[in-house]
């Protein structure tokens, strides 16, 4: 078992022209790392968060990284509002939205008798119904192009069973249908929609909201002793936004070192 992290794969110009804009991209997890990825791929990025310190810090490392600082805006995806002129500024910004990453989503650890029904809603709202609301948004914007592409961010909990997890596991079981049926509606305007579902991707965040012991269970089922590197994950999600996965629509890949 080795739990060596692989060298960090170099941009080969993946998505050369593209546009992307990304949700939840602030922060040191899978958002961010989408961001980086797709900008160092040649993409133009524009970001989103509901958090504006680390919103204006994460522009500000893509800064670093690409030499021109990103646009970003604001954006709680629990609000129709919000999401939809979230879509008409980047846009604006732009110029047009070749692809959407939907990153945004909630977690916590909560047994069913215990759990209240704001901690259920705040977890179905932004991590379903917050992707349908932005999906929701963008694809008239993509059907008139008749071009575009879809990545939401599901999770092998959709699959799986585990304790504490049953508003996240329904959330993210939920983004997968969704992943599915809008990819079938939209298959013949030339728009594809596939989902990455990652087991365990480890980052600061994630050690905030879930317990040490929890954390060490999971890392010990993996194949390789450890959680993948929030940006092992954005490699998937850059194959699935560029052309290299032209025939794959309504797919939840599983990325992730053990059994799906």
């Amino acid at each position: 078992m080795s739990k060596t992290v692989p060298p960090y794969v170099e941009g080969h110009d993946l998505l050369a022209g593209k546009t992307v804009l990304v949700t939840a991209a602030a922060g040191t997890g899978i958002g961010f790392a989408a961001a980086r990825r797709c900008a160092e791929e040649g993409a133009t990025v524009m970001i989103s968060d509901v958090h504006e310190r680390r919103l204006g810090e994460a522009a500000a490392e893509l800064e670093k990284v690409t030499g021109s600082r990103p646009p970003s805006r604001l954006c709680n995806v629990r609000e129709d509002r919000e999401v939809r002129e979230l879509i008409q500024a980047a846009i604006s910004e732009m110029g047009r939205i070749d692809v959407l990453v939907n990153n945004a989503g909630l977690g916590g650890t909560t047994n069913v008798v215990d759990m209240t029904d704001e901690q259920w809603d705040a977890v179905i709202g932004i991590t379903l119904t917050g992707t349908f609301r932005m999906t929701r948004a963008v694809l008239p914007h993509m059907i008139e192009r008749r071009s575009g592409v879809i990545v939401n961010n599901a999770s092998v909990l959709g699959w799986r069973a585990q304790v504490g997890q049953s508003h996240y596991a329904a959330a993210k079981a939920g983004v997968m249908a969704l992943t599915r049926c809008s990819a079938l509606e939209v298959a013949s305007h030339g728009i594809r929609i596939n989902a990455v579902s990652p087991s365990l991707a480890t980052h600061k965040f994630l050690s905030k909201v879930t317990p040490q012991e929890v954390l060490d269970e999971l890392t010990a089922r993996e194949a390789y002793g450890r959680g993948a590197e929030p940006w092992e994950v954005a490699n998937v999600i850059v194959f699935l936004a560029s052309d290299y996965s032209s025939y794959m629509t309504g797919e939840s890949v599983s990325v992730s070192s053990q059994r799906a």
